[in-house]
């Protein structure tokens, strides 16, 4: 079975207990993208790649990999994909080729087969040095190859690569993203990380999940313009001026900036002591340069610097994901309460049944209590019987002494 779309969530819910891991997310990743799945700590990204595993079910929702159905085909799914997860499953007593071997005849390739595709992972992850040594005493970069190996080794048209970077050093994390490049020529590759630098250097494509929702998803660009906003960098010289001019004060160009029209915030940047650098901001659909420009002439100002970007991936992310930075921080957060009104719509039926049950455990308490004060009503009586039996004993032994 084949698909232009490869992997597929449609209204994806996960909840552990009171805990909602995933809220009804819905996304489609076709064939031959590389999509960075972004999020904080607990934002439902590793549930997320769990289910299209197969390692756990949704509570809500269905989710397709290669057209196969992650509940109704879990074995179609496992032979369509390779998974990393965060922690690659090795076991350290074996050789790299005893353990990719091992995978392999998991896998069910032949010898044939299996030979030709170590040849290509061996190249693709750059194992050829270590191809004997016990897995054990690899570094985590080697291990981190090796995990990648056994994803790759059965030729899966899909990857989901769960932090394929984590305890990784920058030397080691940059041959990793290399060989996830080099890799996605021909695959599609679902790639979750906290390192925004590697989605934008290995994805066309990013989808952002905070709270178990899809707060973004879309190419790159578009979720930098999700902000609504462009930054200028400006640097003026302020140790030279036109003659008879004072060079400018910090003080003084803020202040210019700050009156341009359009101009949404003008903050200073740290620079070296011969310039002022600032920072400023406008609506996306604005182009403040030449503004600038004539601004620096008009004052007689040496310009030695002037970009126009988008915002930067990170402060995007930080935007799209504050409500769960705030709760990190143990401050309110405006969706709590829309939070706390689904949790108490999807548990109405619950609490129904569970009403109906407690009425019927609250009947049944009656009956007991009701034979249980009957019962120490009859325990009463005995004993009353018992006291009745004692007196009338202490009685008679009174009467036989004065006999």
């Amino acid at each position: 079975m084949s698909t232009d779309v490869m992997i597929e969530a449609s209204g994806l819910s996960k909840k552990f207990g009171r805990v909602r891991a995933l809220d009804k997310i819905s996304f489609k990743v076709k064939k031959g993208e590389v999509v960075g799945f972004l999020g904080p700590n607990g934002a439902g990204k590793s549930t997320t790649m769990r289910i299209l595993t197969c390692f756990i079910s949704p509570t809500v929702g269905s989710a397709k990999v290669h057209g196969y159905d992650v509940f109704d085909d879990p074995l179609d799914v496992r032979k369509s994909i390779g998974y990393l997860p965060q922690r690659a499953p090795l076991y350290t007593d074996m050789s790299v080729e005893e353990y990719l071997r091992f995978t392999a005849q998991v896998r069910h390739l032949d010898e044939a087969r299996y030979k030709k595709q170590l040849g290509k992972v061996i190249e693709i992850c750059g194992l050829a040095q270590v191809l004997t040594k016990d897995i054990g005493t690899l570094s985590h970069g080697y291990r981190q190859r090796v995990g990648l190996g056994q994803a790759l080794i059965h030729d899966p048209p899909i990857l989901i690569l769960d932090e394929p970077t984590a305890d990784l050093d920058p030397n080691e994390k940059a041959e990793v993203i290399r060989y996830i490049k080099e890799i996605g020529k021909d695959r599609t590759v679902l790639l979750s990380t906290h390192n925004l630098a590697e989605v934008e250097e290995a994805c066309a494509r990013a989808i952002i999940v905070s709270k178990g929702r899809i707060v973004a998803d879309g190419p790159l660009d578009e979720i930098r313009a999700k902000t609504g906003s462009v930054r200028y960098i400006v640097t003026i010289d302020e140790r030279h001026a036109e003659a008879g001019q004072k060079p400018p004060t910090a003080t003084a160009v803020q202040e210019a900036f700050q009156r341009i029209d359009g101009a949404k915030t003008v903050r200073e940047l740290p620079t070296d002591e011969n310039a002022h650098k600032f920072e400023l901001s406008s609506a996306e659909d604005a182009d403040l340069r030449a503004e600038i420009f004539r601004l620096v002439v008009s004052n007689s100002w040496t310009l030695l610097e002037l970009e126009r970007k988008a915002q930067s991936l990170d402060a995007v992310f930080r935007d799209l994901t504050r409500g769960d930075e705030r709760l990190d921080r143990g401050e309110a957060w405006e969706g709590d309460a829309a939070d706390e009104a689904a949790d108490r719509d999807d548990d109405d039926d619950e609490d129904d049944d569970d009403s109906d049950e407690d009425e019927r455990d609250s009947d049944a308490g009656e009956d007991d209590k009701s034979r249980s004060q009957k019962s120490k009503a009859g325990d009463d009586d005995d004993n009353d019987d018992d006291d009745d039996d004692d007196d009338d004993d202490d009685d008679r032994k009174a009467n036989k002494e004065k006999r």
